[in-house]
């Protein structure tokens, strides 16, 4: 399903953004949905996965309290509220169509089954 991402952009430490993840021309009600992040110079990593029906969530250890994923079916499209953002959290931020989690050994490890979108670049200042 193609997906185009937007909402990124510069904001100070503590400052807060949403992403919207729109899908284009489909409709992704029966896929999980998420956001992954990837920082310079590192490689791409989970933030947070959500289901379909029942809209449960999944979230990286440190984004857990900070940030929501939600999703709205009418519209299409998924969320990423970003609240108390901090310089760690710059990166490009893509969405994800078919996101799923597995735990194991302590960790939640983030996979995508789907494609990806174009990314949007998210920048905190300290």
């Amino acid at each position: 399903v193609p997906v185009v991402e937007s909402g990124g952009g510069l904001v100070q430490t503590g400052g807060s953004l949403r992403l919207s993840c729109a899908a284009s021309g489909s409709t992704f009600d029966d896929s999980a949905i998420g956001w992954f992040r990837q920082a310079p110079g590192k490689e791409r990593e989970g933030v947070a996965c959500i289901g379909t029906n029942d809209g449960r969530a999944n979230y990286e250890n440190s984004v857990k309290g900070r940030f929501t994923i939600s999703r709205d079916n009418a519209k299409n499209t998924v969320y990423l509220q970003m609240n108390f953002l901090i310089p760690e959290d710059t990166a490009v931020y893509y969405c994800a169509t078919n996101c799923q989690t597995y735990y194991t050994g302590g960790y939640l490890y983030f996979f995508n089954f789907g494609s990806w979108g174009q990314g949007t670049q998210v920048t905190v200042s300290s």
